[in-house]
């Protein structure tokens, strides 16, 4: 099977990732500085370097390696905005580099992350593909590395696939950032009997994809050639308030507990609704509901977190 390199292996899509792949045959080499990601997530069976994406010490990991699937980042919008340098540094000049390593070594393709952040100031939902209105630091990060993608396809003849992903959610999503992620945050608090915080009134919408079903999209794309040179949005289509998950979490769990309300975050979106007509169009199709993909990841933190 073919030799996998993923970068940002220890975090929360790397490592589902990984045991994905692992599961299915293909070798497995992973690059993580671990500033972020949890040494403990690596699966075992994958080859795993300590190494920093700005560095040009990860050009020889690059070796016999088929496809690169690019994640690592920094990707919390708020330490961002607080930021941009180190963002920029970190997601521009990190994914340049990359982009580097794999031409060098004859990658054949290399999937990266970009997120439905660069949909920030659209109005049109569902959202497709073939416009953007990145308003943050960190989506306009990511537009950055998608054109530094694409030139690379000009001048070098890397193929890439950009992935704008929506709300992932599920097991080892990453709640130890300052604000973490609505799931794991409203979780972990309601298990503790603690209250949880909601930034705004609660009515921001999201579309909420489960791990798995972004695991099938990988998979696809990485096989496809049809799909190269492309972005496509990966989500569930339906989208759901702050309010509705906290409800829907709250009667999951059994428990009556208010949220604590605060001021808003800056530099979030309202609204985030993929359109996925272009990635259906290859047959992929999410198969978790909202609910069994909640009960998973409860699941999750009462046996590996608390």
């Amino acid at each position: 099977m073919s030799k996998v390199l993923i970068t940002g292996i220890a975090g929360f899509i790397g490592s589902n990732l990984a045991v994905r792949l692992l599961k299915e045959g293909y070798e497995v080499v992973g690059i993580d500085d671990l500033s972020c990601g949890v040494r403990e997530q690596i699966p075992d069976g994958a080859t795993f370097f300590k190494q920093d994406i700005r560095s040009k010490d990860i050009y020889p990991l690059f070796k016999d390696v088929t496809h690169v699937f690019h994640l690592a980042a920094k990707n919390c919008i708020s330490d961002c905005q607080k930021d941009p340098v180190e963002t920029s540094d970190i997601n521009v000049t990190g994914t340049v580099n990359v982009l580097e390593a794999s031409a060098r070594a004859g990658v054949k393709k290399v999937i990266y992350a970009e997120s439905s952040a660069v949909y920030e100031g659209i109005n049109q939902f569902p959202t497709q593909e073939n416009i953007v209105d990145p308003r943050s630091f960190y989506a306009r990060s990511k537009v950055a590395g998608h054109y530094f993608a694409k030139a690379y396809k000009e001048f070098y003849n890397l193929d890439s696939i950009g992935m704008r992903y929506f709300c992932v959610y599920g097991p080892r999503q990453d709640y130890r950032r300052a604000i973490p992620p609505l799931m794991s945050a409203f979780i972990i608090k309601l298990l503790k009997g603690e209250q949880p915080i909601i930034y705004g009134n609660g009515e921001k919408r999201r579309d909420f994809i489960y791990i798995d079903d972004i695991n099938d999209a990988h998979v696809l794309l990485m096989n496809e050639e049809k799909a190269n040179n492309e972005v496509y949005n990966i989500g569930s289509g339906m989208n759901y308030s702050v309010n509705e998950i906290y409800k829907m979490i709250k009667n999951l769990l059994g428990v009556v507990v208010d949220p604590m309300y605060q001021n808003n975050l800056s530099g979030e979106a309202e609204i985030t609704l993929a359109d996925c007509a272009k990635l259906r169009s290859f047959g992929w199709q999410p198969k978790t509901s909202l609910e069994e993909g909640i009960k998973q990841q409860i699941d999750y933190i009462k046996k590996h977190v608390l």
